[in-house]
This record gives structure tokens, sequence and C-alpha cells, in this order.
């Protein structure tokens, strides 16, 4: 990026305060990030932006926006008015987004997105320049910052859209104008905040509002409140599914290190266990093939994907125990997949599941909770430690199905205690799967367990 400050001015509709033009090569909104020649984007959250400016400076941003009073701008930096400092970071993003002109694929859904979007990104990057979200950056602030560290040159863009109130996607898919959207899923997560699946699956379709008109959509075979929402999209729909959808495949073979399926007669295999990670390779297959990647490629792409820290990752524990942490987020859905998929996967010992609350479910945690007993057995688990408050509906179902399935249960206080309980437990022949809200914080567990 080489933006000068007239140039980017104009971009955001700006006012260039500084007398002498200087030329930008990067753009962060954390002062401690910058670098020689940023330009520093002061956002007003928890804390000002502003109010940081001085260490921007020190860092060495040549430019900074500013919509607080013009007399209060700092001196030795060109300073850019704007009225909003994030609308200008997003039209600053728009802009450079139209100078590049990258193929932009957009990924949403309840679950599977930030795997989605690994997957797709080693498919395409087989063939083309690609950039994708980096971590979780996936929403209003996240996804512009995206977009502007999106190297020259790239062909295919992937972003992640996340949310948790209607109206955001719809936001970011104005704001990326995709070529392809894809849906993950459609789950119970942020269900406080919207009220019902039904409200959930109109926010997903959000991401229609900015898509090509000639783009296409890519939606789960057996959802049947996408099917119902996606009549009236105009752009190509495509479906996908085990044994169903107009991109369908078939598990020939699943152990902990590896999923085959077949599509078309043809042979893949993901590094990644469960269905529901073969339905996000089918996704990144779908846009693979739109974009006229090759069977090959897309083998390969598949194979050897490597996917972000804590979603569907095997690790060891200090003991020589297997430990599945899918830690970073957790909705009933997710979760009855991933304790369905542990369930079957072959192992020396024993089956151990850590589960933890699942925030943001409304008035229907408790039963939201209670109904993840039907994911649970006592031949497939032989111990289950439950963590938080909302598990309690867990507990109780657990209690009353299988009486002598040994249920270990903690609050929120005793995670020390559960911690010391799971470490004294575990042998080294089991096998243990971690599920919970990231804000649970069972990424202390797996560390703990590593130990």
């Amino acid at each position: 990026m080489n933006f000068t400050t007239t140039i980017i001015s104009r971009a955001v509709q700006g006012e260039v305060l500084a007398e002498n033009e200087v030329t930008v090569t990067g753009v962060e909104f954390d002062s401690r990030k910058i670098q020689a020649g940023d330009l520093f984007v002061p956002l007003k959250g928890t804390n000002d932006g502003h109010e940081f400016v001085s260490k921007a400076i020190e860092n060495g941003a040549k430019a900074t926006l500013w919509s607080n009073d013009p007399a209060t701008a700092p001196a030795g930096i060109a300073v850019i008015l704007v009225k909003d400092t994030l609308l200008a970071f997003q039209a600053l993003a728009s802009y450079y987004l139209l100078e590049e002109n990258p193929d932009v694929i957009a990924i949403t859904g309840s679950n599977g997105k930030t795997t989605t979007k690994d997957m797709t990104e080693s498919v395409l990057s087989q063939k083309f320049r690609t950039y994708k979200t980096q971590g979780n950056y996936n929403n209003d602030i996240g996804l512009p910052y995206t977009i502007l560290h999106m190297p020259e040159g790239t062909e295919k863009l992937i972003l992640e859209m996340g949310m948790d109130h209607a109206g955001e996607i719809s936001i970011l898919s104005e704001l990326a104008e995709p070529d392809v959207a894809a849906i993950t899923i459609i789950g119970e997560a942020h269900i406080e905040n919207l009220g019902s699946r039904e409200k959930i699956a109109d926010a997903k379709m959000e991401i229609t509002t900015g898509l090509a008109s000639d783009g296409l959509l890519i939606i789960p075979a057996d959802e049947p409140l996408l099917e119902e929402r996606t009549n009236s999209v105009s752009q190509t729909v495509e479906t996908f599914g085990i044994q169903k959808g107009d991109l369908s495949a078939t598990i020939l073979n699943e152990d902990k290190g590896a999923t085959v399926f077949s599509v078309d007669d043809n042979g893949y295999q993901i590094p990644l266990p469960g269905s529901y990670n073969v339905e996000n390779a089918l996704i990144a297959m779908a846009i693979g093939r739109w974009f006229d990647v090759s069977t090959e490629e897309i083998f390969q792409g598949l194979a050897y994907v490597q996917v972000t820290q804590n979603r569907t990752q095997w690790l060891k524990a200090s003991n020589g125990a297997d430990i599945l942490s899918d830690v970073y987020n957790a909705n009933p859905t997710a979760m009855g997949l991933v304790l369905d998929t542990f369930a079957k996967l072959p192992t020396e010992g024993r089956r151990l599941a850590v589960l933890a609350d699942m925030l943001e479910l409304g008035a229907d945690s408790y039963s939201l909770h209670a109904s993840m007993a039907e994911h649970i057995n006592n031949k497939d688990f032989q111990e289950i430690y439950l963590y938080g408050d909302e598990m309690k509906g867990l507990k109780l179902a657990l209690a009353d199905r299988y009486p002598t399935l040994a249920v270990h249960y903690f609050t929120k206080n005793d995670k020390v205690q559960m911690m010391q309980m799971l470490k004294e437990s575990l042998q080294t022949t089991d096998s243990v799967v971690l599920k919970g809200s990231n804000g649970m914080g069972l990424i202390e567990v797996v560390e703990a367990l590593q130990k």
C-alpha cells in the first residue's frame, strides 16, 4: 500500500490539515503495532484512540485520522480530519478493495466459519494469490483491517463475517461486495440477542446484501430455514451436504487424524475428524470449482490445510493422552456435532469430555444445555466434566438418563479443582474432548493438561 494523504482524504471525504503531503505504507488502529510509515486510526471504544496518538507518533506513524476538535490535533504528523474515524476506516478499506479488485469470498455461519475460511484459502492458493481474514478479525473493525492489510496483487480475498446482532452482516457485505458468499450452518449462537433460529437465519442471509448480481451463494442442503429464504435470491445458489445437495459427499473413513470422503467418484481427505468438517470442505470445494480450480488442486488444498488454533485441534497431554481441543466457541449444534464425532473415534482407553457453558442462549439456555444428553451415553463416554452455571441442566439430564455414568460438576469458581481432578483421572491411553464458549476459558484447562 502506498497512499498519499491527498488520496486518503478523498477516499474518506476528509480534510488534510497538514501542509506537506506524505505517503503512508500501512494502517493500524493499535498504537502499539504502528510501524514507520503507517497511518494511525484512533477508534473510539472503551478507550478513545485519540489519546494514544503520541505513542503512534513515537512508533513512526506518518499520518493520523482525527475526529476530535481540530484545535487538539497533534503536531509533527499529517492529520486528516474526518467526522467518524470508524466510518473513514471502512471507507478507506472500500477504496483499497476497488483499487486492488480481487475476487471476494465471504463466509458466515453459526459454526465452522474459520475452518471453512482456512480450507477455502488453502484450495484457492493452489492456483491464485490469496489472502484471508487473520484470526477472528471478522467484525466492522476487523474486516476493513483485513482488507487494508491485503498484499498488493491479491487475486482472491477470503473474508470471515461474524455477528451477534441483526444488521451487522449487511454492513460487512455492503463494504466487501463479495463475488461468492457461503453460509456454513444455522445454529443457536447469539440466540439470546436474536430470539430464534429463524431470526438467526435472517441475519446470516444478510450476507447477500452486497453479493454480486452474477455471484454464487452456497448453503447447507439440510437447512429448510435457508431453503425458503433463498427462493427469491437472483444469484446462483448451490447446496452441499453428506449424501445430499448439489455437492454431495460420502464418508469413506474417519479417524483421529483424518477423514476420507468421496465426491463425484473422486476421493479426498482432510486432516480433521468429523462429518461437519467434511461439510466445511465441501464449501471450499464449491468455491474452488466456481473459480476453475482443478480436482487435483482441490485435493492438495484440502489434504494439507492448516487450520487456525483451537478449532478441532489434536494435542497431547503431558502423560501422552490424546486431547481434542475445540474451545474457541460453542453452541448446541456445534457441541452436539463434536460429541457425536468424538464418540465414533477409536481409542485405546476411555473417552472423557469436558464441557463448559454455551453463552448467549437466552431463555432456552437450560433446555438447550440439557439437550446435549442426546449426544452422550455411558457406552461411548466413561467420564464427563461439566463446568459452569448453565451446565446444571445437562448434569440433571445425564443423572436421569445414565445414573451410573461418572459425571462431575463444577461451578465457575471451581476451575482449579476441576483441572486437578481431571489431571489425576486422565490416563495415558485416554482421549478427552474439550468444548465450550470462549468466555469460559477452557484453553486454560487444555494448557494445564499439557504441563
